[in-house]
Order: C-alpha cells, then sequence, then structure tokens
C-alpha cells in the first residue's frame, strides 16, 4: 500500500518507514511492560482474585447496592436532561430575540451559571432547599442534583444552540423576511430545526457529561451507582472490581446513548418528513437533497409553501 503525502503531511521514505517501524515495535513492547508490571502488582496484592469478583454473582449485590445506585443515576441525569433542553432551548432563543433587555438577562443567566462548578452548584442548592425547607427531607440530595446538572447543562446548551443557529446561512433569514415570516417564526420553522440536527453530536456530548456529572452527588449522600459502587467495595473489601464493574457499567449506558443519538441523527439527516426516527435511515441522500429538503419542509410548516407545491 502506497502512502500519500497531504498538505499537512509529507509522505516517508525508505528511513522514514523503516524508523515507523521501529517506533511502533518500542511503543507496543512498552505498553505490554507496563501492563504487565499493573497486571503483576494486582496480582501479587490478591486483587485478581476469584474471590474478589465472586459478589458480583451473587443477586444480593446488585439488589442492595447496585441496581439501587444505577437507578439513582438514571434518574437524576433523565430528569436534568430533559430540564436543561427546555432551559436550553428557552436560553438560546432568549439570546437571539429581538428584545435588547431578553437578550441581556438571557446571556446574564448563560455567563453566570456556566462559570459556576457543578459541584458547587449541588452544594448551594442542597443548602437552599434545607434551610427554606423547599424539598422533604429525603429529596434533598435528588434535588440538589437535578438543580446543579440542570443549571449548568442548560447554559450549555443554550451557548450549542445560539452558535448553531449564527452558523447557519445567513441567506435563510433574508429569504424568510422577504417571504413575510417574523423574526420568532424564522427561528422556530426555519432555523431551529436544522440547528437541532447539525448540533445533536454536541448535544449528546452535553447529555454524557450531565451523566457521568451525576456521580458528583456522592459528596452530598445522593445515592447514585459510583457511591454504591464504593459502599459495596467497603463490604466486601473489593475496591478494584467494585470500581471496574462501575466503570464498565457507565461505558456500557454512555455507548447505548450516543448509540441512539447516532440513530437519530441518521434519520434527521436522511429526511425530516419520516414518522420513525428510530428506525434504520435509508442510505444514498446527498447533501444537496437534505439541504433543500429541510428548507422546503420548513417553509411549508409556515405555510408559505403549500403541500401540492413541493409536489409539482
Amino acid at each position: 500500500m502506497s502512502v500519500r503525502a497531504t498538505v499537512l503531511y509529507d509522505a516517508p521514505g525508505p528511513r522514514g518507514r523503516r524508523n515507523n517501524r521501529i517506533y511502533t515495535v518500542l511503543t507496543v513492547v512498552v505498553v505490554a511492560l507496563a501492563l504487565w508490571w499493573v497486571l503483576d502488582t494486582l496480582a501479587g496484592n490478591g486483587q485478581l482474585t476469584a474471590e474478589k469478583w465472586a459478589p458480583f454473582l451473587d443477586s444480593r449485590t446488585w439488589q442492595t447496592y447496585l441496581l439501587p445506585g444505577l437507578w439513582g443515576t438514571l434518574k437524576s441525569a433523565f430528569v436534568s436532561i430533559l430540564l436543561a433542553l427546555v432551559m436550553g432551548v428557552l436560553l438560546g432563543l432568549g439570546r437571539l430575540a429581538e428584545n435588547p433587555v431578553i437578550r441581556w438577562v438571557c446571556a446574564a443567566i448563560v455567563e453566570f451559571f456556566r462559570a459556576i462548578p457543578v459541584l458547587l452548584l449541588m452544594i448551594f442548592a442542597y443548602q437552599l432547599f434545607a434551610v427554606y425547607s423547599i424539598l422533604p427531607p429525603r429529596q434533598l440530595a435528588f434535588g440538589a442534583v437535578v438543580f446543579g446538572l440542570t443549571m449548568y447543562n442548560g447554559s450549555v446548551i443554550a451557548e450549542i444552540l445560539r452558535s448553531g443557529i449564527r452558523s447557519l446561512p445567513k441567506g435563510q433569514v433574508e429569504a424568510s423576511k422577504a417571504l413575510g415570516l417574523s423574526h420568532r417564526q424564522t427561528l422556530w420553522s426555519i432555523q431551529l430545526p436544522q440547528a437541532v440536527a447539525a448540533m445533536l453530536p454536541a448535544l449528546v456530548a452535553q447529555m454524557v457529561i450531565a451523566l457521568k456529572d451525576s456521580a458528583l452527588g456522592y459528596q452530598i449522600g445522593y445515592v447514585e451507582v459510583v457511591r454504591s459502587g464504593i459502599q459495596s467495595a467497603s463490604s466486601n473489601q473489593n475496591y478494584l472490581a467494585a470500581l471496574a464493574v462501575v466503570a464498565v457499567i457507565m461505558i456500557l449506558i454512555n455507548y447505548l446513548l450516543s448509540g441512539l443519538a447516532q440513530r437519530i441523527e441518521g434519520q434527521l439527516r436522511s429526511g425530516r418528513r419520516r414518522r420513525n426516527i428510530l428506525g434504520k435511515a435509508r442510505p444514498g441522500h446527498s447533501q444537496e437533497a437534505e439541504a433543500t429538503g429541510s428548507a422546503t419542509v420548513g417553509l411549508s410548516e409556515a405555510g408559505i409553501i403549500q403541500p401540492d407545491a413541493q409536489q409539482r
């Protein structure tokens, strides 16, 4: 196989290819030695014995520790993601409003909550809810976790939404004004659907961050999967095995979430009129067809183009 040169990379000559092979072999050897040293050290400390992993074959370990913690993680992440999406859309569109007062207020909220660490928001919310008895005592930790995740991720989503809409061609706004559409109609019917499809990878990345940041609730006593894993490790004296199992659980959840987002993104890009966005996307749709279809659908939803005109 020949190596082609690009603008940023010159094709190596015979000496360069030989050096690359040598460096590759050395890297593999160093990584293998490091891995062997780590496994040997763990085995010497008795961390790889079967009895350390045996508790996870017992259903009581899952029912007592891991499953309640997993439910807590999923519950807080799901609620906070939904609220963050609503908050992000409202703040993002508010930053694009024609009224300067609305733009200033939304910008102040976004910049304020983006600058504060999530853990600090959780601790503040926990103390606030407890002092003023806003929530029942058993719901304080859950409410604080949801508040912190919602305010931070909602502010980030607002910036993602605003930047996504700003990145769209300005000709669409000019065309919508020429057709008599208002600023609100242009945002909701034309720009927002296109921006959501383009920003979906960034939105999913933010959802994954929200899922992982739910583990910060450990500091205020919230029962989530990391806290439950540590409690299981304290009971069975198998910290390495417990944290490894927790890591695998989080990786699987994030993998499923990313796969679902890729499926939805493929459906959105294959055609906005598809009813089942979870089904398999049809291949072969060009970018020109996608852009034309999205613009046509946006104009039809705004009442500018009638369905029979689309078919002609």
